[in-house]
C-alpha cells in the first residue's frame, strides 16, 4: 500500500513540475544585451541623485560626528 502512495506522490508532484514548467515556457523574455543596455541607461539618469556617488552634504548627514572621540 504505501508503495502505491509513494507513486500517486511522485505522479502528483511530476504533473506540478510539468505546470510550472508550461507556465514558465510561456513568460516574455527579453534577451541580457537589452536589458542590460536599459540597467546602465538606469544608472547613469540615478546617478546625479546618488548618496554614494555624489557624497551627502555636511549639513544634512544625520551620521556625521558631533565632536571627536576625546578616547583616542
Amino acid at each position: 500500500m504505501s508503495s502505491k502512495v509513494a507513486i500517486g506522490s511522485d505522479i502528483g508532484q511530476a504533473r506540478r513540475a510539468v505546470e510550472q514548467l508550461r507556465v514558465e515556457a510561456g513568460i516574455d523574455r527579453m534577451k541580457v544585451s537589452k536589458a542590460a543596455g536599459h540597467l546602465l541607461q538606469f544608472c547613469a539618469e540615478q546617478a546625479k541623485s546618488d548618496p554614494f556617488l555624489v557624497g551627502i552634504p555636511a549639513a544634512t548627514n544625520p551620521f556625521k560626528e558631533k565632536k571627536p572621540c576625546a578616547i583616542l
